[in-house]
């Protein structure tokens, strides 16, 4: 049986996420698919669905994540009349309020999606937004054992499903040499090549990646992929540690093009910092890459360990020197080097594939409407 849902999401502005929606439609599902004209600076990458309908619309406050809603969406709704409402945001955020109310009063139930990790007592509105949200949804859906924590300390008393955002398409994310690329950045082919892929700022502790590399005393460069307010600073940094010439910036990658980077480096590293109002919630470029079977590295923060498993090295963060040792192990021995990258790639096989996200984001489908007919 058929089901169909409208799914809003201002992530799948990002190309490379629409795997998950191709997957979904495969197991039968009916889907519309709401994203953003814009988000802030970012266009959509897709703006035509693959087996799915996919409307652009214009969104009020782009780019500001719990602040935006869609002004013309009531009607939409209306248009389509779906089977369920799958509001791919926090619980707290405006645009998933705004779309319960509508879903109450329609009578179609609706779900939300959660990353939030830290518990915090929201300010007025959010937390009445927040507590409508909770009382009124049929599920949620959290992205790690955290986030649900948290929920439920909130009293959520709504079924909550720990399924991770988007999984890995590993038929784009795979290892395939990119020798040229390699050369075009760093134009030494006998250098070992460390990556790090995310927003430049403070709480992803890449300035620890510089230090860990300027301890190595050995030719080794570095790949920043991101743009972020704290770059000025790590260009200053690295001249400061004697890296000058090694560091090497790219500001943006389009997603369906980010496997060809990944398959330049030699590891990847996301060594984030736990601060009083952010972890790391999951660290996605850490499955990109093991799918592309390139060694991860990643600090203790947050959902980081649980991601890489026993498929790559933790550090405690902030320590540098230890995330030194683990690049070191792996720039010594190119054979731990391909067993660790084969072991992430198992690992995202096993759990991270986008088809494995969409079968178990059905089956939450599944639950609710079997939980309305039980209520008839």
């Amino acid at each position: 049986m058929s089901i169909h849902v409208l799914m809003i999401s201002k992530a799948l502005v990002i190309g490379a996420y629409h795997t998950k929606l191709e997957e979904m439609v495969r197991l039968g599902i009916t889907l519309d698919v709401v994203i953003p004209q814009d988000w802030g600076d970012q266009k959509a990458e897709r703006i035509q669905g693959d087996g799915y309908t996919l409307y652009t619309l214009p969104v009020v406050l782009s780019g500001q994540n719990h602040f935006h809603f869609y002004p013309n969406l009531t009607t939409l709704i209306k248009k389509i009349k779906p089977e369920i409402i799958h509001v791919d945001e926090e619980s707290f955020s405006l645009v998933t309020y705004l779309v319960m109310r509508q879903a109450r009063t329609l009578e179609i139930p609706a779900i939300f999606f959660n990353w939030q990790n830290i518990f915090k007592v929201f300010p007025w509105p959010f937390s009445a937004m927040e507590r409508y949200t909770l009382k009124y949804a049929a599920a949620g859906i959290a992205g790690s054992a955290e986030a649900k924590e948290v929920l439920m300390r909130k009293g959520c008393q709504i079924p909550i499903s720990i399924i991770p955002q988007f999984g890995v398409d590993t038929q784009i994310f795979f290892n395939k040499p990119q020798t040229e690329l390699r050369n075009k950045i760093i134009n030494n082919p006998d250098s070992f090549v460390v990556g790090y892929v995310g927003r430049l700022v403070k709480e992803k502790g890449i300035d620890d990646l510089l230090q860990a590399c300027m301890l190595l005393q050995r030719e080794i460069h570095i790949v920043l992929i991101g743009t972020g307010s704290q770059k000025s600073e790590l260009e200053r940094n690295a001249q400061l540690y004697g890296l000058s010439g090694r560091v090497h910036f790219v500001d943006y990658v389009k997603s369906t093009d980010m496997p060809q980077y990944l398959n330049i480096l030699d590891c990847l590293v996301l060594p984030s910092h736990t601060h009083q109002n952010w972890k790391e919630q999951f660290g996605r470029v850490l499955i990109e890459a093991m799918a592309c079977e390139v060694p991860v590295i990643g600090s203790d923060s947050g959902e980081i360990p649980n991601v890489i498993g026993d498929a790559g090295y933790i550090f405690p963060e902030g320590e540098s020197e230890r995330l030194t040792s683990a690049i070191r192990q792996l720039m010594d021995n190119e054979e731990k080097r391909k067993q660790i990258g084969a072991a992430g790639r198992v690992r995202v096989l096993q759990i991270y594939t986008q088809k494995i996200i969409a079968s178990d984001t059905l089956k939450v489908y599944q639950m609710i409407l079997q939980n309305k007919q039980n209520r008839l």
